[in-house]
């Protein structure tokens, strides 16, 4: 019966395939027949002995199933692993398994290649949905709408310029992604204390032909474990690129409520139900759904730096909180960044819309433009300042448009005409350099992936 949403409800197919158990379990396998391996090259053990070890590391032979019979008898899974293997091997090749190795080895190292693939699932998905971003800024770079601060009506900016900025933000998310990368994903072979002293003088020459066998770089240093403040790194770059997706979904929310609705989610009104007992609806779902499962990622960087203290060389608190964290933080990052791409692509505009919220306020918008142009034309800033907020504020008070009550001061006229002040009162012309920076932007990201 199926109980966690991951089972049956959130995540995608390639990203939960990477941690199924029994995937999980091939990937330890292939540590230790890289393992075989190295240590035949070394003379350390038979070369017949590595090559029946390389052939049964397979879940074909070492199944889940009697891997779980013997765990049940040993209480320890890494044990209960190198047995199944040993005892499927032919000859006395089983005597040679896991030889100078810890469990910590088999479980970092394999995990290492587990997150590595991740890393590049979860890139694939940023970087196409920067790309579906950078074609919107790029569409919309001329669509004036009304930006806001602190939620009030601020100045006239565009649609390109909300979306090269989310493009831009991504293009990070995906670089600090990939520095991570290096950091976390690395080969280790260094016994119990990370010495490698059950190996003698051969050793560190196993950790490092181990490493390149499986394509990993290998630790400089360890102690039982790869230390977590790279697996701490990871789960912050998780949570810092749901907060990315998190904005935007949160944007694309608060611009589709009724009084706004200038941008929202595409609805099917064929098949979709919006509410089931109101008709009319038709809710942000995605969106929302993006934001909510968010705060679940976003919580797991308080585990993961806990991780990083463990008691002198290595304790086991750590392997537990990661068994849950390292999957899940991974899952349903990859599938909110599903959802965005969906959202993004699919988002719907509603051009009558952004052009009367533009207009909303009567022109008290253009109050800073009004300020800057009299100071242009000698005004004093303070004085210019002054004057406009005097009749920004009487505006608002009286319902007038700020043009009206504009041309009613006559200090004005000493300073602009009233085909000026039309002029100066027409949103669309008061967007500064925005078209020249979402180029850039443009321009800038032919480098990024």
């Amino acid at each position: 019966m199926a109980i966690h949403p991951i089972e049956f409800r959130y995540g995608t197919p390639e990203m939960k395939r990477i941690w199924e158990s029994e995937h999980k379990l091939q990937k330890m396998l292939e540590v230790e027949a890289a393992l075989a391996e190295a240590e035949a090259q070394l003379k350390l053990i038979p070369e017949e002995a590595a090559i029946e070890i390389s052939k049964k590391a397979n879940i074909q032979y070492v199944t889940k199933e009697r891997v779980d019979e013997i765990e049940r008898e040993t209480n320890h899974d890494i044990a209960s692993m190198v047995k199944a293997l040993a005892e499927v091997c032919d000859g006395d090749a089983g005597e040679y398994v896991h030889f100078g190795a810890t469990s910590n080895d088999i479980i970092d190292s394999s995990q290492s290649m587990l997150l590595k693939d991740s890393i590049e699932i979860i890139q694939e998905k940023v970087e196409h949905l920067a790309r579906i971003i950078l074609k919107l800024a790029d569409e919309n770079k001329r669509m004036v709408c009304i930006g806001r601060t602190h939620g009030q009506h601020a100045l006239p900016t565009t649609y390109g310029m909300k979306f090269a900025l989310w493009a831009d933000e991504l293009h990070r998310q995906y670089d600090r992604l990939e520095t991570c990368k290096g950091r976390l994903c690395v080969g280790m072979m260094t016994g119990a204390v990370g010495t490698t002293a059950a190996l003698g003088e051969d050793g560190l020459d196993v950790h490092l032909k181990v490493s390149e066998i499986l394509g990993l770089p290998p630790v400089l240093i360890s102690n039982q474990v790869v230390q977590r403040d790279n697996h701490a790194e990871y789960i912050m770059c998780l949570a810092n690129l749901a907060s990315t997706l998190d904005k935007i979904a949160l944007e694309i929310r608060n611009l589709q409520r009724t009084e706004i609705k200038e941008v929202g989610e595409s609805f099917d009104p064929e098949k979709q139900v919006g509410s089931s007992t109101m008709p009319h609806k038709m809710n942000p779902i995605t969106a929302e759904r993006i934001c909510g499962v968010s705060r679940i990622i976003k919580a797991y960087p308080s585990p993961a730096l806990q991780n990083n203290a463990l008691w002198h060389e290595r304790d086991l608190t750590n392997s537990s909180s990661e068994r849950i964290m390292l999957p899940e933080a991974s899952i349903l990052t990859d599938y909110i960044l599903k959802l965005t791409i969906r959202l993004m692509e699919k988002l719907v505009f509603y051009p009558e819309n952004i052009e009367k919220d533009l207009n909303l306020t009567g022109g008290l918008i253009m109050a800073e433009r009004f300020m800057a142009e009299l100071t242009r034309r000698g005004m004093g800033r303070q004085t210019a300042y002054a004057l406009v907020r005097k009749c920004a504020l009487e505006a608002n008070k009286s319902g007038m448009g700020l043009k009206d009550v504009i041309l009613q001061q006559g200090e004005i006229k000493n300073y602009l005409t009233p085909e000026e002040v039309d002029e100066i009162m027409d949103p669309h012309t008061y967007l500064g350099s925005s078209v020249k920076i979402v180029e850039k932007v443009l321009d800038e990201s032919e480098k990024w992936f």
